[in-house]
Order: C-alpha cells, then sequence, then structure tokens
C-alpha cells in the first residue's frame, strides 16, 4: 500500500485514499449519542429540534456557494478545512455543553458538510481524468460508499462500550480525535491539475460536438476546448499551482485566459459557469435531477426503525432489522463499478423492479403482526435489496453525470445535486409527518416506494449517456 502523502501515486493509491476519506468521515461514536447529550444537559425537544434544523439550514444554505468556492481554490484544501472545522464542532461540545454551544457547532458542522459536499468527488474525477482513467470512478466512488457505511455502523456499536468507561467526555473527544485522523487523509488526498479559467458556457451543446485537439481537464471525451475561450497552453508550460506534485498528466491541456481573473471576479465567474451549465444543458441538468432524487430519497431510511417495531419488532430485534437494510446498502455500492457498464434501460428495469419490492416489502412488514414474523424478515430483506439497488444506481448516476460535465466549475454543478437532494429529503420527512396521521407506518413507507418506480421512469432519458475511454 502507499504511503499516505500527497505524492503522486497510481490509481489504486487513490482508490485508497478515497476509502479511507470516506470510511472516516462517519466513524464517530458521538453520532448515536448526541441527541441524548443534549437532553442529559437540559434541551428540551423544541430546542434539539431548532439545533437539527440549524445544522440542516446552514448546509443547505452555504452548498452551492462552497461549491464555487471549491472550483476556485484548492479543492483538498478545502477538504482539509472541512475536516478540522468538524474536529472543532465536537471539541466546542464538549468545552461548551449548552444551547448555545451546541447551536454554535452545529453551525461549524453545516459550514463542513457543505465545504466537502461535490468537492471530494470533483477532485477525485478530475485526477482520474488527469491519469487518463475516467472509468474508475464509480467503482472508486461504490467503495468509498462502501467504506462510510461499514464505519457508521462501527461507531454505534464502539459508542456503548466508552460511554460506559467515560461517559459523555470520552465519547466526544475520542470524536475529536478521529475527526483530526480523518484530516490526514484529507492531506494524503491527491491534487490533480485543474482549469485556472471559466468556461464559456453559452458556448456548451447539449450534443457532443466534432472531437477536437484539445480538451478541457474534467470534460467528457468528445468535448473539445469551447468556443470563446483563447489558446490553451500545455500542462509543462504552466506554473507549478497547475502541476500534481513532480506528475504531469500526459497529454493534458488546460485553457487559459490571457488575464486571469482573481479573488471575488473568479469566484463569480465559476458561480455563473456552474449555474449555468447545471441549468441550461439539458444532459447535465437531468443528471442532476436524476441524482438528486435517487439519493434523496432515501432519507426514508430514517424511519427504518420505527417501521420495524410498527410490524410488532422488539427494540433489539429492529436493531438487526436496519441492520439487514445496511448490508443491502453496502452490497450496492461495493457493486457499483459492475453496474456502471449497464445500459441505462436495464437499469430502469432493476430500479422499477426495486421499486416493486421495496412496496411488497414494506406492506409485508405491516402485516407481520398478524401473520407471523417470517413476514417481518421477509420484509425487511426486501427492502434491503431494494435500497441496495437504489445505492448502486445512484453511484452510477453520479459517474455519468461527471462525464457529463465539460466546464471546469465542476463543484459547483455537484452543488446543484447535493442541494436538490437535500430539498428532495425534506420532501420525505414532510410526507412521513403528514401521511402518518391518516396511514400506518408500513403503508407510509410503502408510497415512498413509488418515488423509485417514477425515477425508473425518468432514467432511460435522463441518465447521461456512458462515455467510454479515449
Amino acid at each position: 500500500m502507499a504511503r499516505l502523502t500527497s505524492d503522486p501515486v497510481d490509481v489504486r493509491g487513490v482508490a485508497v485514499r478515497a476509502v479511507l476519506f470516506r470510511g472516516t468521515r462517519d466513524l464517530l461514536p458521538i453520532y448515536a449519542l448526541y441527541g441524548v447529550l443534549f437532553a442529559d444537559h437540559g434541551l428540551s425537544t423544541a430546542q434539539i429540534s431548532l439545533l437539527l434544523a440549524l445544522w440542516s439550514i446552514t448546509a443547505f444554505l452555504l452548498e452551492v456557494p462552497s461549491g464555487a468556492w471549491a472550483d476556485t481554490v484548492s479543492r483538498r484544501a478545502l477538504l482539509v478545512l472541512s475536516c478540522l472545522l468538524q474536529a472543532a464542532c465536537f471539541a466546542l461540545w464538549m468545552l461548551a455543553p449548552s444551547f448555545l454551544g451546541f447551536a454554535l457547532g452545529f453551525v461549524i458542522w453545516g459550514i463542513a458538510s457543505s465545504l466537502e459536499s461535490g468537492t471530494f468527488e470533483a477532485l477525485i474525477y478530475d485526477d482520474l481524468v488527469a491519469r487518463g482513467e475516467p472509468s474508475a470512478y464509480a467503482r472508486i466512488m461504490g467503495w468509498a460508499r462502501g467504506a462510510q457505511e461499514t464505519t457508521v455502523l462501527a461507531a454505534i456499536l464502539v459508542a456503548a462500550p466508552l460511554f460506559a468507561l467515560g461517559g459523555y467526555p470520552l465519547v466526544g473527544w475520542v470524536s475529536v480525535g478521529i475527526a483530526l485522523l480523518h484530516t490526514l487523509t484529507a492531506v494524503a488526498l491527491p491534487s490533480p491539475p485543474v482549469a485556472i479559467s471559466a468556461t464559456a458556457v453559452d458556448d456548451l451543446d447539449d450534443e457532443p460536438p466534432a472531437a477536437g485537439p484539445h480538451r478541457v481537464p474534467g470534460a467528457a471525451p468528445g468535448h473539445p476546448r469551447p468556443a470563446g475561450t483563447a489558446e490553451t497552453t500545455r500542462v509543462d508550460d504552466l506554473a507549478p499551482s497547475v502541476r500534481t506534485g513532480d506528475r504531469v498528466a500526459p497529454a493534458q491541456e488546460i485553457a487559459v485566459r490571457s488575464t486571469t481573473p482573481t479573488g471575488l471576479a473568479r469566484y463569480l465567474d465559476m458561480l455563473r459557469t456552474g449555474t449555468a451549465e447545471a441549468f441550461r444543458v439539458r444532459r447535465v441538468r437531468r443528471g442532476v435531477l436524476l441524482g438528486a432524487l435517487l439519493y434523496g430519497v432515501t432519507a426514508f431510511d430514517e424511519y427504518f426503525g420505527l417501521l420495524a417495531v410498527s410490524g410488532g419488532s422488539s427494540t433489539s430485534t429492529s436493531a438487526l432489522l436496519v441492520g439487514v437494510t445496511v448490508v443491502g446498502s453496502l452490497a450496492g455500492s461495493l457493486l457499483a463499478g459492475r453496474t456502471e457498464v449497464v445500459p441505462a434501460r436495464w437499469l430502469a428495469v432493476a430500479l422499477f423492479a426495486a421499486g416493486l419490492l421495496f412496496i411488497a416489502g414494506a406492506l409485508a412488514v405491516g402485516a407481520a403482526p398478524t401473520v407471523g414474523p417470517i413476514l417481518l424478515w421477509a420484509g425487511f430483506v426486501g427492502i434491503g435489496i431494494a435500497y441496495g439497488v437504489d445505492f448502486a444506481i445512484e453511484v452510477v448516476a453520479g459517474a455519468r453525470l461527471q462525464a457529463a460535465i465539460a466546464g471546469p466549475a465542476r463543484a459547483t454543478v455537484l452543488s446543484f445535486s447535493g442541494l436538490l437532494s437535500e430539498i428532495v429529503a425534506l420532501a420525505v420527512f414532510g410526507f412521513v409527518a403528514a401521511a402518518t396521521q391518516w396511514l400506518t407506518m408500513s403503508a407510509t413507507i410503502a408510497l415512498l416506494g413509488t418515488v423509485l418506480l417514477a425515477a425508473a421512469l425518468l432514467t432511460p432519458s435522463w441518465l447521461p449517456p456512458r462515455v467510454s475511454d479515449d
């Protein structure tokens, strides 16, 4: 295994670094206990809800602005800053365990989340493009997502013994230490060449133009340097800031203008460029919407524990049933690399079947109290399989969206997908809150499965086409 430094590495080294980065991001035992931590320090349910809302609103408002920032400065540096801010949040909670301290911590955490969202994916994809290996992206992201799912489960399991040994202080400071370890994995990430001027999005077409001799970094094969930009200069002739350590991307060319905007002007240029591409280029716009739908709807997993209990499960058994769904998401993540080569129509068929299986599984759980516990387990197995299929196709959609982005404002475009996925998740929460006033939990969750059916119908036309490597 390559040493964890920022020195140039091969694709396997990039994969190791990506997996370690995502795997350590949520390896935080405080995840399992922070709600109880707030309550034990005298906060009411309303105050805790206000804290969670403050967290979500902060990340929501900064999602797109932080994406444009990631296209303006070093993405690796922003990821390091994100990790440090996350550590600062937990340290603040331990040092000032009050409503004000918790609130300020959540604001800091929301900023950290917005800095990481889209930035990490853009960094990895651009690095793989520079190496001529963009096809490895889906596989690497699948492994990274699988590592994240595994460590979340591990963090939850280790929280109880840590609390027994040292209470909240031990749980909190261990989380701070892991967040700092996570910072080291961010330092070890590659720093690929980036475009140093904004692309003229007005010249981007919905259909790929004829292949040209020059290509913008991160552009899908078949997309030449957009008209309106200045002559291209080989990366060998550019300043060291556009190199990856001592490694120069072979045959990689970067568009430059004679006068490169800096500071606020460059930031606004990237924000405008990314916004225009996300909304005006059809293949990108549809990819953004599909990815947001596939990921945002997975907010239904917040209710799996309640679904299990409504089906007659005990509290301890409900944890095992939720674990079944985690196994499904983990399997889907690990299979994403193989799924990436599957044609869109077959992915749509798989997603439609998953939607039907999800609906049947949720209804089976609802019938378990009268029929027997076998339906409870069968229902959650079906939900787990459907969950895994959605995860796999969501990773594929992310990879296809990356290939469709032709401009340099990659993180800005991806931030719109993150923003819209938050809106979908909020819609899921609102729907469940309203529907459960009249329907059972199983019927409510089953209705959410119709979103998977709708996404399946949209997939053949909304999933960006797969582009073969040159």
